[in-house]
């Protein structure tokens, strides 16, 4: 029978772990850290988890990260701005030189293991682990009720997967009270797991229903008993996923919560791709227009976007974009996004602009020879990936000119995952083919 408890959300201490260099997303990690990649026309990906948490009432907030944090912390400082009566923040944790380490984070674990001194000013009685690159909604609040009740030092949060997903993700078998009693990471289709269904018994009433969904797999987002915590990283290892959990797992008192809802890992170029142009379909698999558990992001205080005779299908745009004669289908467009007569798009990814330029600007750009910021006339794109600040010059031409692309680095361009990407500032000529 489960003890009832009344949590206290100031005890909790949510740590956003920011990943390294964000190698499976480069070029968009090229000069920002993976927290900071745009994400859905107006967000940034780090503001996924920080909102989950705020909204489940944690509101102490540290993102740990050590890669171009710059613009991350630009954000962060600039949008969750607690008053004095909150007790909140939302601080940056970059890796440093104290006399008790000199090196970066070496993983997950460890980047929380080097800063223990500074979250043990905060008293946390627990710590919240969370992912800096998922998209999910969720009551963290909840996943920590059932945490207390069921005595656990550790409870994982696990998804409902099929057996094909489940070779890219950390799978979990429970016994009938929750508990964690197995763990396979990533098992490929030949290995026989059929041992490590889901017991009936504990599917949640709001679970996706697909019958083939019969795998429980880790999310990556832990609740921990503070001394538990320090107990499990007093060794050398590095990385929760890999290492600690595991390692936990067998030494048993590890619970299982059962999330029903939508989740998914979006650090590739591909899951990031697929994922965002997902947000304009007609019925999207998360919905954005939840107002009692709201997604925040930075204020920016822009002007409606324009519309001057398009035709737009399935996108979504965000605010103070001037979109002019174009054609675009399947797409989702960013801030301050302007696209010239004639351009045609379909299945693009465009992260808008950081600034207007302004007349004098524009007549320069006239002068150097160089496209304003923004997509110019006449361009056709499509299956691509527009980072911030890029000038795609008239008439140019990209993913029409071959069937399939080759991944690499081809200078005004990338692709990776099969996808072209043109990175932040990027200044393409008129005219040109990719």
């Amino acid at each position: 029978m489960r003890r009832r408890v009344d949590p206290g959300s100031n005890d909790v201490l949510s740590i956003i772990l920011g990943g390294g260099k964000g190698s499976r997303l480069y070029p968009l990690t090229k000069d920002r850290a993976k927290p900071a990649v745009p994400f859905g026309g107006k967000y940034r990906l780090v503001d996924i988890p920080i909102s989950n948490s705020i909204n489940s009432d944690f509101k102490k907030i540290y993102i740990l990260t050590q890669f171009n944090s710059a613009s991350l912390h630009l954000h962060l400082s600039s949008t969750y701005l607690f008053d004095t009566f909150s007790r909140g923040f939302v601080e940056i944790l970059a890796a440093e030189q104290t006399f008790d380490h000199s090196g970066w984070y070496e993983g997950t674990a460890d980047a929380v293991r080097k800063n223990f001194q500074h979250f043990r000013t905060q008293n946390p009685s627990h710590y919240l682990i969370l992912s800096g690159d998922q998209l999910y909604r969720m009551d963290l609040a909840e996943m920590y009720r059932r945490h207390l009740e069921s005595g656990a030092q550790v409870t994982i949060a696990g998804t409902l997967v099929t057996r094909e997903q489940a070779t890219g993700l950390g799978v979990i078998r429970t016994d009938r009270r929750g508990f964690i009693d197995d763990f396979v990471e990533k098992p490929p289709l030949r290995q026989n797991i059929e041992y490590m269904r889901v017991h009936p018994d504990l599917l949640p009433s709001n679970h996706l229903q697909n019958e083939r969904r019969v795998y429980l797999a880790s999310m990556g987002i832990y609740f921990f008993n503070a001394d538990a915590l320090e107990t499990a990283l007093d060794n050398s290892f590095t990385d929760f996923g890999n290492e600690i959990i595991p390692q936990l797992i067998s030494r048993g008192n590890v619970h299982a919560y059962i999330f029903g809802g939508f989740w998914e890992d979006i650090g590739t170029i591909r899951s990031f791709y697929d994922t965002s142009l997902n947000l304009a379909s007609i019925n999207p698999d998360f919905n954005f227009y939840d107002e009692r558990m709201p997604i925040y992001t930075h204020r920016r205080d822009l002007p409606a976007s324009k519309y001057n005779s398009s035709f737009m299908q399935q996108t979504l745009a965000a605010d103070g974009c001037i979109i002019t004669n174009a054609n675009i289908q399947n797409s989702v467009i960013g801030v301050r996004m302007l696209i010239e007569s004639g351009a045609e798009l379909e299945g693009v990814v465009c992260m808008g602009a950081d600034y207007y330029e302004t007349p004098a600007e524009r007549e320069l750009n006239r002068q150097q020879g160089i496209p304003d910021i923004g997509i110019a006339r006449g361009c056709r794109i499509r299956h691509a990936i527009i980072d911030k600040n890029a000038r795609i010059g008239e008439n140019c031409s990209i993913g029409y000119e071959r069937e399939g692309y080759e991944d690499g680095d081809y200078g005004y361009y990338h692709v990776k995952d099969g996808i072209i990407v043109i990175a932040k500032n990027t200044v393409l000529p008129p005219e040109s083919r990719i």
